[in-house]
């Protein structure tokens, strides 16, 4: 399967004072997984294979109720094609 990105805005119904801490834990997991990602304001993109990404998202979502949410909204974008999808063909000219 070719190379994917997606982009996961994660929301954990927990008290105001705890959602960055619950983010901070999904981004650590991201990490951990040894994939590419860019963390932005609003949501994180990574770069992968499909499945794996999917299987990123499932895993925030453990995170966030193991952390207490009893509800998690997420926001969920994906761009794929046969040919593969890099994050530096989208951003690579911005950075700096």
């Amino acid at each position: 399967m070719s190379t994917a990105n997606l982009s996961l805005q994660i929301l954990p119904m927990v008290p105001e004072e705890e959602i960055y801490g619950v983010v901070d834990q999904v981004i650590a997991m991201i990490a951990a997984s040894g994939m590419k990602y860019v963390v932005g304001p609003m949501e994180t993109t990574i770069e992968g294979e499909l499945d794996a990404l999917l299987d990123l998202v499932k895993k925030a979502q453990t995170i966030c109720t193991n952390a207490g949410a009893n509800r998690v909204i997420s926001v969920v974008k994906i761009d794929y094609s046969s040919d593969g999808v890099t994050i530096d063909e989208k951003i690579g000219k911005y950075s700096r």
